[in-house]
């Protein structure tokens, strides 16, 4: 049965005060502090604990096995490598749980190209860092204007691209600056090699044409504004300081987030009634759920709603140094020589160690309390 107009838009506007939202008559956080934005990820966040809640609940044991003693955890043993994380593998639950367990912004699934990779230290055998990427959405105002792209030439180059879904340190490694040597490694060979290998001769779904597959470039956002762990990050390129990260600017507070899956399912419903097709899924065109929502809130009347107007500090992390004559020029790639063990070994030189030396906030974080308020959590849901 299809919801009605007028009781529809009422649940939407109940539903984002409920959340945290101003309506009047435009979307609006009540506050522009992060407290404000974790709760307005919260509920769409335990919608997706719920979604998963069987799969955590079993394998939250498998988790705390790999979990840090702190009574024998020393930062300067710190021994890292990159692991890819492959289908029914122990390191893909671990990578799930965390990934849903650990952020206060809610899971989404992946879509399109995709690779997901976990850090891990050999030396204390734990997980430091989750790094989850995917296909680019194909339009980025932001993005796009940094690199001066246009309809003729832009799916060309955003599909020699990776988005960064979650990008991060887990505890206790977040206590030293581990965030930092997790947005140093997505500039890694083995990344790049990687990609190359997965790609190679694939056509992209859409245009159905063969793309090179090369790796030039990674962009990811930041749920609250600018992110430490992406700033003043340099790295030593053959005895040259170059930038890793770019800031490039704010994205314009478009999204789907701030709508329950329930609430989304009842919008699909009453477009459908006024005779659109409602097909979803991969190679159905970019931004295809947004689309939608834009299209029901439109029917209802609300257009604006579906600028939620959080707006995400945007990053730019090449793989090559000469990105702009690339795309603008037609010059040849120059990429950057990153081994993934030397990144590692700068990141614990430049930020670790000295921060060890300078607290011991790592020494203090509860990683048992961490697990069991994650258990009354999923078992109060």
């Amino acid at each position: 049965m299809v919801m009605s107009k007028k009781r529809l838009k009422e649940r939407i506007l109940l539903e984002l005060k409920e959340q945290g939202f101003k309506v009047n008559p435009h979307l609006r956080p009540k506050r522009n502090a992060k407290d404000t934005y974790k709760k307005i990820h919260q509920k769409k966040r335990l919608e997706k604990l719920k979604q998963h809640k069987n799969t955590l609940l079993r394998d939250i044991n498998l988790v705390k096995k790999y979990s840090i003693d702190p009574e024998s955890f020393d930062p300067k043993k710190i021994e890292l490598e990159i692991r890819e994380v492959k289908p029914n593998s122990e390191e893909s639950k671990i990578f799930f749980w965390w990934n849903l367990m650990w952020w206060s912004l809610p899971y989404d699934k992946s879509i399109g190209r995709q690779m997901k990779f976990i850090i891990w230290d050999k030396y204390h055998d734990a997980p430091f860092g989750l790094i989850g990427l995917q296909s680019p959405p194909l339009r980025n105002a932001v993005r796009d204007k940094y690199l001066n792209l246009n309809k003729k030439n832009i799916d060309f180059w955003i599909n020699q691209s990776l988005y960064g879904q979650r990008i991060g340190a887990l505890p206790p490694y977040n206590s030293l600056l581990g965030g930092k040597m997790v947005t140093l490694a997505l500039t890694c060979n083995e990344i790049r090699t990687r990609y190359k290998q997965k790609y190679d001769e694939k056509k992209t779904l859409l245009s159905n044409r063969k793309i090179p597959s090369e790796l030039l470039f990674i962009t990811t956002t930041s749920a609250f504004g600018r992110s430490p762990i992406y700033e003043r990050i340099k790295y030593p390129d053959k005895e040259k300081m170059n930038d890793v990260t770019f800031f490039i600017g704010f994205t314009s507070g478009a999204g789907t987030f701030h709508l329950s899956e329930d609430t989304y399912q009842e919008l699909l419903k009453f477009v459908e009634s006024k005779g659109i097709n409602v097909k979803r899924g991969y190679g159905t065109g970019p931004s295809r759920k947004l689309k939608l929502i834009s299209k029901a809130f439109e029917l209802l009347g609300i257009p604006s709603f579906s600028y939620h107007n959080i707006k995400r500090g945007f990053y730019f992390i090449p793989h090559v140094s000469n990105i702009h004559d690339i795309i603008s020029r037609g010059k040849k790639p120059r990429f950057f020589n990153r081994p993934f063990n030397k990144l590692s070994e700068y990141w614990k030189n430049r930020w670790c160690i000295p921060r060890s030396e300078r607290t011991e906030e790592w020494k203090k974080q509860d990683i048992d309390k961490f697990f069991n308020q994650s258990l009354k959590l999923l078992s109060s849901i």
